[in-house]
């Protein structure tokens, strides 16, 4: 058979299948699952070569493990490192009993019950990624937990990547043999390993950064792309020739390698397409191989495998996240993001097969196990906002009381809050506006979801409530019915609705300023009385334009009022009055005049003069100097006209 049937056969139906997977608003790795069973040996009509589409995903293999080390960032799993870290082990350690019990149960070995339960321990940073956007929180924290708990599992991965060949080669030998053989058949490997890492990540951090340098200086993009996929193949090659390793594990090792370089974000852009094309004939390959009469045959075995990836693994994680003071909204999201099955399953249950770990049946039920779970996987994340809801009227209406004391203030400070401002979230806009809060001397409770930042909060005199601030229990304790102000810098649209219902019940006349990332969002808070949304792109790109028009050549004044304007979604200039700076140019006429004798528009008021550092009352015979700043308070239009006046140069000869 022609290679070229084969792959564009199997990029057709990957491209239809995809497609109409992500008009129903699932994945499209279900959809190239899918072409590639419809394409394989085990389904009727057309049948591709297995053989090539699997020389064909090795490579994929190699550019995706090549794109995981490339945006592999210790930085990100560290910032999360406390729930991240430990909820992953415990999660992945409960699936990987679960796997193993059930490859028990069924006579497989036990190393093969173990690689099928890792295998099903693994979730796709793809699809976390996609349904935390859906839900708005993947900026926020459960967001950045879920990605950190999905990259400890990539981890993980790695690590099984060096140990099943050492699981292969100690067989099922002898009893007395077995466990002396595979220790140190563990050893060996894990001294390969270690050795193939100071050579790569040591010696390549010196020489890569150096050859993509002389590269780029060619100028030439094809040149850098080819040098890009050379490094990922080449190292990967050379990894398992020299070190006896894996091609996955020493592709990840290159994209670290490449990942540190000041051309990162270069070599991602041109690789990660092309990986992105390789990926796609990988999935299509992995589903070549999928046996669609095993779900008839084993339905059982399916369904189990599924309770394990649906209920045990998310029940692990939310109950861990819980334990540890996340909001059951929050933990829910990341419950609900983490029950799916990895592509990385595939590469994990493909080595396993090819070296005998697992039995064939298993790599059919890891497949198929996938298929089911990235299907069923947006249904979760849609159900997260009402079974949120239900848990948070259930607190509520029963209450806790067994409260950690960074729940509560102290009664003092308590008895103390009057006309304050509950900042809920201390992240970067949070913390952001407290320092607003702070040079204006207005108190204010901080109520944040990570507990290192309101021990730090409290030691500084602070005051500052740990947990979910949509919670009623908390806003109570954090005094929202005197306060002034309910600030919500959390974009999560559920939990800004909880908060503001309670809020407005026990201080109906209270200000609410809001972040929203989306239109719908801004409009349905607009309507709100006392109640200020900000839209954070919006009020970016507001931002940009404004340096855009003076990057053109319109005046700071002409620019800020156009964009106030448009900010308003008037069409022309701001015609409401505002206050405005400008600049008294050293060789402006203005220079030496008094402010009577400028001829100022009837609607412009200069109610101040700022003069080195200091602030002038400004009076009629104020005279103007050379550096001055007027505060003017006026229209768009007339401040336009006071600019104009004011950077009017002095006439040669003049008076």
């Amino acid at each position: 058979m022609l290679w070229s049937s084969t792959v564009v056969v199997a990029l057709v139906a990957a491209l239809v299948l995809g497609t109409l997977a992500r008009l129903c608003g699932l994945s499209p790795l279900l959809g190239y699952l899918l072409a590639g069973t419809l394409i394989g040996p085990h389904t009727p009509g057309f049948v591709g070569d297995a053989a090539l589409a699997g020389q064909l995903a090795d490579v994929g293999v190699i550019l995706l493990m090549f794109g995981v080390g490339l945006e592999f960032s210790f930085p990100d799993l560290w910032a999360v490192r406390r729930q991240a870290v430990p909820g992953a082990l415990l999660a992945s350690g409960a699936v990987v009993a679960l796997g193993a019990g059930l490859g028990a149960l069924i006579g497989w070995p036990l190393a093969g019950g173990l690689v099928l339960g890792m295998g099903l321990a693994t979730a796709s940073t793809v699809v976390i990624v996609r349904g935390m956007t859906e839900l708005g929180l993947l900026g926020a924290q459960p967001g950045k937990v879920a990605v950190g708990w999905s990259l400890v599992e990539d981890l993980i991965t790695v690590v099984l990547l060096v140990v099943l060949p050492a699981l292969a080669g100690a067989g099922p030998g002898t009893a007395g043999a077995e466990a002396p053989a595979l220790w140190l058949l563990l050893l060996q490997s894990f001294g390969k390993v270690a050795a193939l890492a100071v050579v790569v990540v040591v010696g390549g951090g010196r020489v890569v950064p150096l050859l993509l340098g002389l590269v780029a200086r060619a100028r030439s993009r094809e040149l850098f792309t080819l040098a890009v996929v050379t490094l990922a193949l080449g190292i990967a090659f050379a990894a398992a020739e020299a070190f006896g390793v894996s091609l996955a594990l020493g592709a990840f090792l290159a994209g670290m390698v490449v990942g540190r370089s000041d051309l990162a974000h270069q070599a991602a852009a041109d690789a990660l397409p092309m990986r992105d094309a390789f990926a796609v004939l990988f999935f299509v390959a992995a589903g070549m191989l999928f046996d669609p009469g095993f779900v008839l045959r084993e339905p059982g075995l399916l369904l189990a495998a599924m309770a394990c990836v649906l209920v045990g693994k998310p029940l692990v994680a939310v109950g861990f996240l819980l334990w540890t003071g996340t909001s059951p909204r929050h933990a829910l999201a990341v419950g609900a993001g983490l029950a799916q099955v990895s592509e990385f399953s595939f590469v994990l249950a493909g080595l396993a097969t090819g070296l005998g770990v697992l039995p064939p049946g298993g790599r059919d039920l890891v497949v198929a196990t996938a298929i089911a779970s990235i299907a069923v996987s947006p249904l979760l994340f849609r159900g997260v906002p009402s079974l949120a809801v239900l848990l948070h009227r259930l607190a509520a209406r029963h209450g806790r009381g067994d409260q950690a004391p960074l729940e509560m203030l102290e009664p003092a400070v308590a008895r103390t809050l009057q006309e304050h401002v509950v900042l809920v979230g201390y992240g970067r806009v949070g913390s952001l506006l407290a320092e607003f809060l702070r040079a204006r001397q207005v108190p204010f409770v901080v109520v944040e979801m990570d507990r290192a930042v309101v021990q730090r909060l409290r030691a500084s005199g602070q005051p500052a409530l740990f947990g979910d601030g949509s919670r009623p229990v908390l806003l109570d304790r954090a005094a929202v019915e005197r306060a002034r102000a309910l600030v919500l810098t959390n974009p999560d649209p559920v939990a800004q609705r909880l908060a503001m219902w309670h809020a407005r019940s026990v201080r109906p006349d209270l200000e609410v300023v809001a972040r929203v990332h989306s239109g719908g969002e801004l409009a349905a808070l607009q309507s709100l009385p006392r109640t200020r949304p900000v839209h954070a792109e919006r009020e970016l790109g507001l931002a940009m334009a404004h340096q855009l028009l003076e990057a053109l050549g319109s005046s700071p004044v002409e620019a800020e009022a156009t964009v106030a304007s448009a900010a308003r979604g008037e069409g022309g200039l701001a015609n409401p009055p505002r206050l405005y700076e400008i600049a008294v140019p050293p060789a402006g006429a203005v220079v030496g005049r008094r402010i009577a004798d400028c001829n100022l528009p009837a609607g412009a008021l200069v109610v101040a003069i700022v003069r080195a550092g200091r602030h002038l009352v400004a009076r009629g015979p104020t005279e103007l100097l050379a550096g001055d700043t007027l505060l003017l308070f006026a229209s768009g239009e007339d401040a336009q006209s006071v600019e104009r006046l004011v950077r009017e140069p002095v006439v040669a000869g003049g008076a």
